[in-house]
Parts: structure tokens; sequence; C-alpha cells
């Protein structure tokens, strides 16, 4: 028999977090995630995602085992202000029993029609900056810090009770030897000249956080016009920026300003923290922040994490600028691979940009619909 109880508690949330622990046991390519970052996600009075949004936190047991989790969750902005009728879920595991995902789904239908929502999409976080889709081509990759790792049964699941894809997204990787100069150097440079514009660089922390405001402004305007997104908050801007923005290598944040000092474009790169993740294996303490410290500094593999260029200077050759100086900084550094982050696979400007550097889809993910 399958029963589903809600995580309230600490210690009910701490069990929701750790079941992919066990699920994923000696799995080499899923990277778990910090339980105490995974928690401040989860806490209402921390988490500014909860000015917008509702969630409910599920676990299945069989035979007094976990044998599911589920998150529930409506993003109150999307439904009033774009009026998509949504219920999203999330942070969704389970093992291959097609029962417990039927049990577990049953929550999200219960909260959708209770609040008179017309579809489920899922999995996805609150926003457009938590992970999004399930794994569907890529099981033998290493996962991501900011990727959900998943088992191949998860999709059939959701096809065998009806659901439809709702999204496609693709991950690209390229060796950092594939970027070469000539790609985009003189681009560079003609653009710089004609539209006056400059690229800044950061040695510190410090230096960055001036600007950040102004980049999450870019990254509402930039994003706007994708179907699926919902614009970031003030008050998510000041809790991204304490809780990510000193996580990242000041060098590897690369803005471009034009001749009035306005922010026209902006790129966010992350050393990968996989291999990291997977030897701190959930704690920060007592080695685990030392294994992170050690991939910030010294890690060969980057994450392309986020790049936003003002609609008035798209498709006018600014990522050139972007590319140029990521490559110096690249060199210096070493690096040997480039990985990106799900992107949606008709997203087509956005793949055009990489076009050069030979990449390879590596991954693909979808987001699942069913109409309630």
């Amino acid at each position: 028999m399958i029963t589903i109880q809600e995580a309230k508690t600490k210690n009910e949330l701490i069990e929701f977090i750790r079941f992919p622990f066990s699920l994923y046991k000696d799995n080499p390519y899923w990277v778990p995630p910090i339980i105490a970052d995974e928690l401040e996600t989860f806490d209402k009075t921390k988490n500014p995602a909860f000015n917008s949004a509702e969630a409910n936190f599920y676990v299945a047991y069989k035979n007094n085992q976990i044998v599911g989790r589920i998150a529930t969750i409506i993003n109150w902005d999307e439904v009033n202000h774009q009026q998509k009728k949504k219920v999203r879920f999330g942070w969704f595991d389970v093992i291959d029993d097609i029962e417990v995902t039927k049990a577990l789904l049953e929550k999200v239908y219960e909260l959708g029609q209770k609040n008179n929502l017309e579809y489920v999409e899922g999995p996805m976080g609150f926003s457009n900056l938590d992970k999004v889709g399930v794994l569907t081509e890529g099981f033998d990759e290493l996962g991501t810090m900011i990727t959900w790792y998943n088992h191949p049964y998860y999709a059939n699941h959701f096809e065998e009770l009806g659901y439809v894809t709702e999204k496609e997204y693709v991950e690209n990787k390229f060796p950092f030897a594939n970027a070469k100069p000539e790609f985009f150097e003189k681009i560079n440079e003609l653009v710089k000249k004609r539209y006056q514009l400059k690229p800044i660089n950061f040695k510190s922390t410090k230096a960055v956080m001036p600007y950040v405001d102004k980049m999450f402004d870019l990254f509402n305007e930039s994003y706007a016009s994708l179907s699926s997104f919902v614009a970031i908050s003030d008050v998510q801007k000041e809790y991204f920026k304490k809780k990510y923005i000193s996580f990242i290598n000041p060098e590897y944040i690369k803005y471009v300003e034009d001749k009035d000092g306005n922010l026209v474009a902006f790129a966010i790169v992350m050393p990968s923290f996989s291999k990291a993740l997977q030897k701190a294996n959930g704690k920060l303490f007592p080695f685990g922040f030392l294994h992170l410290l050690n991939a910030r500094r010294n890690s060969k593999d980057v994450v392309f994490y986020l790049i936003g260029v003002h609609p008035e200077y798209q498709n006018k050759g600014v990522t050139a600028v972007i590319f140029s100086e990521y490559h110096k900084t690249f060199t210096e550094k070493g690096i040997e691979n480039c990985f990106r982050t799900p992107e949606l696979s008709d997203n087509i400007a956005i793949q055009l940009i990489w076009k050069n550097f030979n990449p390879v889809i590596h991954c693909r993910r979808k987001t699942f619909r069913k109409e309630l």
C-alpha cells in the first residue's frame, strides 16, 4: 500500500531532500545538492520565491520505506499576470513503480483543481532560475549543480499517464580549443567601435556588487519574450545576490556597457562544481566546503550559466565582445571544456551564437503537460 505524507517539519524536509541520495547511491552521474541549501530553498521565511508562489512537499511511503517525493507549486505571478492557469511540480524522484508516480501526481491535481487551474507542467521549480526538465537523453553524462538528474523510466511514467511534451531543452558542450579567436575577434572590434561599447572585467566580488541590480534588470528585459519567462522581483534580486554572486569567480562575470554607462549585455559562467559536490555528498562540513573551494579555484571545466543581451542590441554581434573577454580569462586559467545549461530547443537565436564552436548536444530534457 502506498501512503503520501506532507513534509512540513525540518526533519521531514531533510527526509524529503535525502531520498535521492539513496535512489542514486553509487550512480557516477548524479550530482547531490548541499542539504542546507535545499532546506533554505524550501524555507518560506528565507526564500523570496514564496512571496509570489506557494509550495507543498510530499513523500511517498511503501512498506514503511520512502519510495518517492514531489513538490507541488503555484507561481501566482505566472497565473495572475500571464494568465497561465498552471500548477507546477518539481523535485520529483521516484522508484520504478508507476503507481507511486500516480499517487504523487494526485497531489498536484488536488492543488490545481482547488485553485481552478487548467493544466499541470513539470518538472520545474518556482522560477526561471530554478532547475527544469526531466532528463530524456544523456543518462551517462555527469550532471551539473543546476540540473536535475533522473533515471530513464521517469519520462515513460509520464507518457503512460497521459502526459505530453510541453517544452524540450538541449544541453551542449564543446572543448575550449574550439573557441578560436578568428571567429569573434574581428566582429568584437567592429561592434565595439560601431556602437561605442566597452567590456567590463572584475577582479573582486566587491567590484561586481554595484552592477548586480542592473544585471537582473537586463536579464528581465532580455528574456521577457520567452513564453515561459516570469520576471525576477526586487526581493529575489537581493536573495540571489547574497546566495550566488559571492559563489561565482568575479573574473567569470562579464559586462558590456555603452558610452553612457548603460549595461547592454552580461554573461555569468561558473566553474564546474559537479565532482566537488559528489565528494561533499550533501554536507559543507567538515570537508565539503574545501572541495567546493578547490573547484572554484582549479576546475578546468566551466558552465555558461546565463547570457543576456538588451533587445536593442540582439543580433548585432555583441556576444563577440563577451567571447573575446572570456577567451583571455579561460586561456589564463587553462580551461579545457565548456558546458551550457539547458536551453529551449526552439531558441534558435541562442544556438546560432555558438555555432562556430562546433558544440555537441550531450543531454536532452523535457517538461511534460497534462490538462486537469
